[in-house]
This record gives C-alpha cells, structure tokens and sequence, in this order.
C-alpha cells in the first residue's frame, strides 16, 4: 500500500515572518518551479513555527514540506535545491530536498480546513466530502483559524480525523480537504493518539 503522493523536505533558514507569509511563500515556489501551478494536489504544509505578536518566529530546524505527486519528485529538487526565496523582502534559504513516504495513521489532524461558514454547515460540508471519497471515520472541530491578515486572508477550522482505516488514511492525506492546499490549508498529518477515542 503506497500513496502516489509524497512529502518533498527542504531545510530552511530564515528570520520572522510576516502573518502573510504563506501567500508569498507559494508566489516564490512557483517563480522557480512553475509546474507547481499546474496542480491543485500539490500542497505547502504549514511550518512548524512560533508566533510573537502577529509575526511568525522560525526554529533553527524549521522545514519546509510540500506534499507532491511521486512524479515530479526529482524535477522540483532540480528546481528548489538550494534556492533563496523572497517572503516580503525576508530571504528564506532553502536547502537539498528530502522525499519521505505518507504512512497510514488512524488519527489526522489539519491545522485548517478553508471555509468561510459556521461550525455546522461546515461540518456538513467535510462529511459530504468525505462521503464522495469513501472515507469512514469520526470528526472533532477544533477553533476557528485564520492565516494571513486582513484583506489578504484565508478563514476556516482546524480538524481532527480518527478511527480511519489505512488505506482512507493515505486518501485523505494525499488529497486532503478544501481549497487552498498551496496555503497550507486542508492538508493532514499524524496525530498523537488520544486515549479516550481508541
């Protein structure tokens, strides 16, 4: 059981980011590889980072992760190895691509699911979707997120999925849910088991 999507890892060094952050980010991955705007599985991951009044603050070991296409593995190290990226005047220097394999876990989590609704018509919304992709499982809501700021904004909620059997597991995480994949929204990672849903 493989999933035909793959994590593409860069090391990156940078300073603080602005909370706009992953709209530039994404203008910049596709000013060196335009083929990433060719597909709308292609996924930025949210980095892994701390906030300080608005600004996001990068670890020293921060990564940047896109969740691509087996495919185009090779042809985007070929385009990012190595490059400086431009994130509102702040340099982000990335470093040699990684791949690592998605791997079935029963429980997922999204940082934020797009949508501009209430709690229950979005409910609604992810059951209906993940109905169309013959996913079983249960669903906690978490807070209502935004990224971004003011006009330049994108709202919804973060998510938890459990109780996925392995092969629903690998689905949701290569096609995830929602729009704004580029932005880091919809995309789902492994979560630590919580005891009371097991």
């Amino acid at each position: 059981m493989q999933s035909a999507m793959i994590d593409l890892a860069f090391d990156i060094s940078g300073g603080t980011l602005p909370p706009t952050y992953p709209f530039a980010l994404w203008t910049e991955l596709v000013r060196h590889a335009p083929q990433l705007a060719d597909n709308e599985s292609i996924g930025v991951l949210p980095l892994r980072a701390a906030e300080s009044g608005g600004d996001v603050l990068l670890p020293k070991r921060a990564k940047l992760v896109l969740r691509i296409p087996i495919t185009l593995s090779e042809a985007l190290m070929t385009k990012l190895n190595g490059q400086r990226l431009d994130l509102c005047g702040i340099p982000m220097q990335l470093g040699t691509g990684k791949t690592r394999q998605i791997a079935p876990y029963p429980t997922l989590h999204a940082q934020q699911v797009a949508s501009t609704e209430d709690e229950e018509p979005f409910m609604e919304s992810v059951r209906e979707q993940l109905d169309e992709m013959d996913i079983s499982c249960n669903l906690i809501c978490g807070m209502r997120r935004t990224i971004g700021a003011k006009e330049l904004s994108i709202h919804g909620y973060s998510l938890v999925v459990h109780a996925l059997k392995p092969e629903a597991s690998l689905r949701l995480q290569s096609y995830g849910l929602g729009k704004g994949r580029c932005f880091g929204c919809g995309i789902f990672l492994p979560y630590k088991v919580i005891p009371a849903l097991e």
